[in-house]
């Protein structure tokens, strides 16, 4: 008597906890590095100074929520007399604030978009330079779309700019996970109902996101790392 042969089963997926995935684009998607455009000009203990007595982070976090870069410069210029320079500088070498992609993110993207999942960006970055990032990182393009601070006036970790995704793209809180490298950002998140992973490399993220229900290819898993992020200081948002 032949015995039938035992069914071969199908390995279990894991259960899906999230529609859509929501993406920081500085140091997740794209390097950013605001002391690079003063490489070669002073050392980087005197740049840091420098950022300290104007406030750069907090002149940039203004210019990330709507304001524009000559509204900062003559604030600079009016509160620190011949400091404007260090915008000047920034900007007409922001392509070295932006000196490539982050390793294995784009792996990362194109295997959630490959199985159905809706991408976003929700970025603090100036509506001025955004554009120049684009070239840089073309990952961003597997984005269905953007949330750019600058041109909506509002900025992370603010919970309206959050408000403003959910109804922009029809998106339910429990439903969408939001991943960010600032950590101020990861709780204003959580805060208005969304899941939040802080990141900090590729493949960190990639076995995170199985905790979500989400198998990430091993070539996306074993890329590369991004080993250093500036140091923003106090605590402050990140982009």
């Amino acid at each position: 008597m032949r015995v039938p042969a035992r069914p071969v089963l199908a390995p279990e997926q894991p259960e899906r906890l999230v529609d859509a995935v929501v993406f920081d684009l500085g140091n997740v998607i794209i390097r950013w590095d605001p002391y690079g455009p003063f490489e070669g000009l002073a050392s980087r203990a005197e740049i840091e100074a420098v950022f300290a007595e104007i406030d750069f982070f907090g002149v940039n976090h203004a210019q990330d929520a709507g304001r524009s870069w000559a509204e900062g410069r003559a604030e600079v210029a009016a509160r620190f007399p011949g400091r404007e320079w260090v915008l000047d500088r920034y900007l007409s070498h922001f392509e070295q604030a932006i000196p490539g992609p982050v390793p294995g993110t784009e792996a990362i993207l194109e295997a959630l978009r490959a199985e159905g999942f809706r991408l976003f960006g929700l970025t603090n970055f100036s509506a001025e330079t955004y554009p120049r990032a684009l070239p840089v990182a073309p990952a961003i393009g597997l984005l269905e779309d953007v949330v750019v601070s600058g041109a909506v006036g509002l900025a992370k970790p603010d919970p309206a700019i959050f408000a403003l995704l959910l109804e922009r793209y029809g998106l339910e809180p429990g439903r969408t996970l939001f991943v960010d490298d600032g950590a101020l950002n990861v709780a204003a998140a959580r805060g208005c109902g969304l899941h939040a992973l802080l990141f900090t490399d590729a493949p960190t993220l990639a076995r995170d996101l199985r905790g979500f229900g989400i198998a990430v290819a091993e070539s996306a898993r074993s890329a590369g790392s991004l080993t250093s992020v500036p140091d923003q200081g106090g605590g402050r948002a990140r982009a």
